[in-house]
């Protein structure tokens, strides 16, 4: 690196890369201004100012950079309109009443099959119900008089119309296709680049699992743990760094259930039944893949919010295990183990931002080819001559300290703890500096 590339080079890292997201959307990272319009907003409803109160609840739920949330005062009311993954709610305020539609499908005909599925998903519904208009459309829809809508229950009455409404379309068309997409308008295509790079890491990664959890060294019964490691990491990696819609989203959730489900299977019998539906999914025509790859935006998060010391515990609890495998050379074992870890809590939770962020950080060192092949220039780790990028890990760790210094005003990862010898050694390492981080929080 020239002299030139040390006082630039990191300026170039901060700005010149690919705008991709990854992982799943929390509503849980507002700034403080935030919080103060939902105090707002119960109290504006305290007083019977309701589009007051809406305003400011409305005002809450925005986030700037995903421009999720939309509203203005029209004659009568309050009309609004929010999105959620391939779907769009919407809906209208009046002092009197507020009333929210989500178009899920279009369905030219009736069919008995699908009708029972929306009836029975009624009965599972707490605020909204699946419903027919006179278009034809499958619709979720909620109303209730503004006396009783106070922000508390429109939050969870939008949620549940927002995520049923944004998995249900997906699966019923995936399932029947009689059945037409509708008003998804709002969804920006990803480049072709993009979508070819994420399919082929899909069809890598599967086949890689495959191989190790049935033909590799260990024993499929006596480890069978350890293939449960493998095969969890590989559905938890998928989910974060491909962020998968529709089909692929819901069976990488099955996938996960499946593994947790109380059916009385033995380990080693969940792992056969995982391998075979991996076996499915990449079976699946690279077109399937490609109709679900889209920019997607989200107002309602479906992980609950975790503290560090969630993280912590989850460390404490799986990280030594990856040291038997490390030491006797069964490095993709002891690799998965780390893997599974931030996948865990990434997939399962809202972590505090510095834990997020640190994390997405950890993908990026470990699956640097991936992040290269997306279009991303800093190379944290070069596979070839096993060799890392030290300044740039650690400028980058810098950066996420400075990104949270506001709220977190104590962060101060033990940088010089990185154990750089070998990827089982950093990936280690790594976990156990996130695992000593002193997370206080400001208000």
């Amino acid at each position: 690196m020239g002299l030139f590339d040390r006082i630039f080079g990191a300026k170039t890292e901060e700005t010149e890369q690919p705008k991709i997201t990854f992982g799943r959307y929390s509503d849980s990272y507002k700034d403080s201004s935030r919080y103060t319009a939902w105090d707002v907003a119960l109290e504006k409803f305290d007083h019977q100012e309701y589009l007051e109160s809406y305003k400011q609840f409305f005002y809450y739920l925005r986030d700037e950079e995903e421009d999720n949330v939309r509203y203005e005062e029209v004659k009568g009311g309050l009309q609004f309109e929010l999105y959620q993954g391939s779907k769009k709610i919407t809906g209208m305020a009046t002092p009197q009443k507020v009333t929210v539609e989500a178009k899920v499908v279009k369905a030219e005909a009736l069919n008995v099959a699908f009708m029972r599925r929306l009836l029975e998903q009624n009965f599972n519904l707490k605020y909204s119900r699946f419903a027919l208009d006179e278009d034809g459309n499958i619709a979720i829809i909620f109303d209730t008089y503004t006396l009783d809508g106070s922000p508390y229950k429109l939050y969870y009455a939008l949620k549940e119309v927002a995520t049923k409404a944004d998995k249900q379309d997906d699966l019923l068309l995936e399932e029947f296709k009689t059945l037409q997409p509708v008003d998804t308008t709002h969804l920006e295509e990803l480049p072709l680049n993009e979508k070819q790079a994420k399919y082929n890491y899909i069809v890598s990664q599967i086949k890689e699992a495959l191989e190790e959890a049935e033909n590799g060294k260990l024993d499929k019964i006596q480890y069978s743990g350890s293939i449960g490691y493998l095969l969890l990491d590989l559905i938890y990696r998928l989910d974060y760094l491909i962020k998968p819609e529709g089909f692929m989203m819901e069976a990488l959730e099955h996938l996960h259930r499946k593994y947790y489900e109380n059916d009385g299977l033995a380990t080693a019998g969940k792992n056969q039944v995982l391998c075979s539906d991996l076996k499915e999914l990449l079976a699946r025509d690279k077109e399937e893949f490609f109709k679900e790859m889209y920019r997607v935006k989200s107002t309602f998060g479906i992980t609950h919010s975790v503290h560090h010391d969630r993280v912590v515990s989850i460390i404490d609890a799986e990280l030594f295990h990856m040291d038997w495998y490390k030491e006797h050379g069964y490095d993709k074992i002891a690799l998965a183990i780390p893997g599974y870890i931030v996948g865990y809590c990434m997939f399962n939770y809202a972590v505090p931002k510095p834990d997020r962020d640190l994390f997405h950080l950890y993908y990026q060192v470990m699956e640097s080819d991936y992040f290269k092949s997306l279009g991303f220039t800093i190379n944290y780790y070069d596979k070839a001559n096993n060799k890392f990028d030290k300044r740039a890990i650690k400028r980058a760790i810098s950066r996420i300290v400075e990104n949270n210094r506001a709220y977190y005003p104590n962060l101060s990862p033990a940088t010089g703890a990185l154990n750089f010898d070998s990827l089982p050694d950093f990936a280690r390492s790594y976990l156990l500096m996130v695992r000593n981080l002193e997370m206080v929080k400001t208000d």
